[in-house]
């Protein structure tokens, strides 16, 4: 028997609903895939940066010039016109092929040409080759010089030269980095905490004036205080004298590509590395390490160097209060909208008026923490409670609080609706079934509502938690600055610094892709750090997610 074909017409191909699941299913794949390849771009172009390249040396023979030797690493390659090279000034014949390639390269020493890159005439390029010998240093200050190692001193007289130079410039490095951390720890913690007391000293002793309870017993007291810390001072003082003595004891001399020789101190070198000579196994080695100083360290040379582990610190710390502040506010008023108001004109209006507050332009919700938190709220606490520090303001400036609280206003719509949805969600059945046992309507809405409603405010907070994490605009305006010179939380009374600035990604990204004076240098870092801001916000919806699910299997018997 033969089968019959039913034929589907195309009218009744778009009344069954395919269509819209075709272009529905086209449009989340293509979303995917944008992100999955936007993503990828960052990854592979910030992490390329911590990457040890090699060093290539070659003669530089521009056609009417002395030829000079240049040493670098090649950073960009591309092919422009004759036409574009001629525009440029460069003497290019005027007969040849259309297309010319220049390269971009990273030459380094920054003290001796001005400039960290420069670009080149692939064409003119000659002689190119990879010696072992070339030298990386990697400075904290005037980015990487690149050249030949000469020798290394030690208080001014030569201990290796030659061959021998690297391993010794090496172990010594290792001794200079170690009393590196021996003075960051003795300036940062111990003779910051001195630093700290003697303030603490100093606004005590203000308030006690200005309270007239300045009494002679209380001087007294505060001075011998003071004495303690002071001979404790003069200790450290001495012992950082001798580090920096040890620390700045040697140097190395180096031949930079012109031919011009340079001694370096040490202190001033952070890495030491020959590039051209180095396996595959030591350069991944260096990568990682390089990879967890950029993770772990702070930033150098105008936050173009070195690590961003205060915008790291800062970004969750901040988020973290954000969400402390957001959430009990949020639950609250989406308990009293559902649960206790009065469903009438009154209410829907308020519901309008959240769901507008949505889409509020962020740095409006900056203005208003600048001037109602800071200024108002701030400047009232100061007045209150912190007048021995007047006029330097305490709470009455941008800091950690008020930008906290800046965000909290700003994500609050979010947790609201999700919240609201979630208790509009639980059936009526359950609530008279606790009521019917003799549950009062406080007892059923803490012990059965809300547990089952959890879920809902985690979607919330991880709603607001996507949002506020990534915001810069308002955060510029209430505490977050170029480079905080320490963290909010430290070995200090009260521990955590409300009123201290932090740093921030997605202000550090700001800072380094648009303000920076070295624009090279700033760019792979720009990459690297928005690719660490999307990971460090998604560990925190991820986190927020973990727990979600956890609660929704806990009460699932409960919703079912």
């Amino acid at each position: 028997m033969e089968k019959s074909v039913k034929k589907v017409s195309l009218k009744d191909w778009f009344k069954s609903g395919a269509p819209g699941v075709w272009i529905s299913g086209g449009a989340v794949s293509i979303a995917v895939i944008m992100t999955i390849g936007l993503l990828s771009v960052i990854a592979v172009r910030g992490l390329a940066h911590f990457w040890p390249a090699d060093l290539v040396e070659a003669q530089y023979s521009v056609p009417g010039q002395p030829v000079k030797l240049v040493i670098g690493e090649a950073v960009q390659i591309e092919e422009v016109s004759r036409v574009r090279l001629q525009g440029a000034g460069l003497p290019v014949p005027a007969e040849g092929p259309e297309f010319m390639t220049r390269e971009l390269l990273k030459v380094g020493n920054r003290d001796v040409y001005g400039s960290d890159f420069t670009w080149v005439v692939g064409d003119w390029l000659q002689e190119q080759k990879y010696p072992t010998e070339l030298v990386a240093l990697e400075r904290r200050e005037w980015g990487n010089f690149y050249g030949r190692l000469i020798s290394v001193k030690e208080n001014g007289q030569v201990v290796a030269e030659g061959e021998a130079a690297m391993a010794e410039l090496t172990k010594r490095l290792a001794r200079v980095n170690e009393l590196y951390a021996q003075l960051y720890q003795l300036e940062k913690k111990e003779i910051g905490g001195i630093n700290h007391g003697l303030e603490r000293l100093r606004l005590q002793t203000r308030k006690l004036e200005l309270n007239d309870a300045l009494t002679p017993e209380a001087q007294a007291d505060i001075a011998a205080e003071r004495a303690e810390l002071e001979k404790r001072y003069k200790g450290l003082e001495e012992r950082l004298m001798g580090l920096h003595q040890e620390f700045n004891r040697d140097s190395v001399v180096v031949r930079e590509a012109g031919g011009r020789e340079q001694e370096i101190s040490l202190g001033k070198v952070v890495h030491a590395y020959q590039p051209n000579a180095m396996t595959l196994f030591q350069k991944l080695g260096f990568y990682f390490a390089k990879l967890w100083e950029f993770l772990s360290d702070d930033p150098r040379e105008a936050n173009t160097e070195g690590g961003i582990f205060p915008a790291i610190f800062g970004t969750v710390m901040m988020t973290l209060i954000m969400a402390v502040i957001v959430t009990p506010f949020g639950v609250i008023a989406a308990i009293y909208l559902r649960e206790y108001a009065k469903q009438g004109p009154l209410t829907r209006v308020i519901r309008i008026a959240v769901n507008n507050l949505a889409g509020v332009p962020a740095i409006v919700y900056g203005v208003f923490g600048l001037g109602f938190f800071v200024y108002v709220l701030g400047g009232s606490l100061d007045r209150l409670f912190f007048p021995e520090s007047a006029p330097a303001p305490t709470f009455g400036t941008p800091g950690l609080l008020w930008a906290s609280l800046t965000l909290a206003i700003l994500a609050v719509p979010v947790v609201i609706v999700a919240t609201e949805e979630g208790l509009a969600r639980i059936p009526r059945a359950v609530r008279e079934g606790s009521l019917a046992l003799g549950a009062t309507k406080a007892e059923t809405l803490w012990k059965v509502v809300l547990p089952m409603a959890s879920p809902a405010m985690m979607t919330g907070l991880i709603l607001a938690v996507a949002r506020a994490a990534g915001e810069v605009a308002p955060l510029m305006l209430v505490g977050v600055v170029k480079l905080a010179p320490s963290l909010p939380v430290d070995g200090n009374y009260p521990y955590l610094h409300l009123d201290q600035k932090i740093m921030h990604l997605g202000f550090h990204i700001y800072d380094v892709g648009f303000q920076s004076p070295n624009v090279e240098a700033a760019r792979p870092l720009v990459y690297a750090t928005a690719l660490l801001l999307v990971l460090v916000i998604a560990l925190l919806n991820i986190s927020a997610v973990a727990i979600r699910n956890h609660l929704r299997e806990k009460y699932k018997a409960l919703d079912s």
